[in-house]
């Protein structure tokens, strides 16, 4: 299969973290849909650097605009509703970053991801992290940190959930977790890797490698 480029004139912004990290667990040449992509940039780094055949959808039709412009394929569409269209195993990732927190139903949502992909991707703030249990201890309100940066008032999460949650939500639905690490936002992988409890609590956000079991 030939892999059409986007343009050059695009210019993907740097980074986040774990969008770096999900691209390093991409094998090259796979097929991928990054659900809630944003400015799609990890789609760009990885048609550029991975040569992989990968699209997304989006729901700010801002952002979906945005990425067209530059050749980028998204499509406007929500993770809750649209997942149920696309046909058994299309793709060979689905990846879902800091996307969870904020679908209506999480727990439809990854079946779904795992229904038409082989693998799937799922990165997310942890909000088990040791400061945040501190500021919501201190001060009695909802805490706001470097990864939960906005207001409760003003923030699109509506389902936060720690590390050990989401542990508990793959041993319920039966997925296997084939990797998965725990790093702060300067980029640091945590050194708890064997130890879920302790990256739980010193984890700012986690990052797992899912199939079916």
């Amino acid at each position: 299969m030939n892999i059409i480029q986007p343009p050059i004139r695009y210019v993907a912004k740097n980074m986040r973290l774990d969008q770096r990290l999900i691209a390093e667990m991409i094998k090259p040449g796979s097929r991928v849909l990054d659900i809630g992509c944003g400015d799609a940039t990890l789609i760009d780094h990885l048609f550029r650097t991975r040569g992989c055949d990968a699209r997304g959808i989006e729901i700010d039709m801002a952002e979906v605009t945005r990425a067209v412009s530059h050749g980028l394929p998204v499509m406007h569409g929500d993770a809750d509703n649209d997942l149920a269209y696309y046909p058994d195993n299309a793709f060979d990732y689905v990846v879902l970053s800091r996307t969870l927190q904020a679908v209506e139903r999480p727990r439809e949502v990854l079946r779904h991801m795992l229904r038409i992909g082989t693998r799937a991707l799922v990165s997310f703030s942890n909000f088990g992290h040791w400061q945040v249990r501190w500021k919501l201890l201190r001060t009695g309100k909802m805490p706001v940190t470097a990864v939960w940066g906005r207001p409760w008032f003003d923030t699109p999460n509506i389902h936060p959930c720690t590390i050990a949650d989401f542990f508990e939500l793959c041993e319920d639905e039966g997925y296997l977790v084939e990797d998965w690490l725990a790093v702060d936002e300067n980029g640091r992988r945590s050194p708890w890797r064997k130890s879920a409890r302790m990256a739980n609590l010193f984890g700012e956000q986690g990052l797992f490698l899912l199939t079916k079991a």
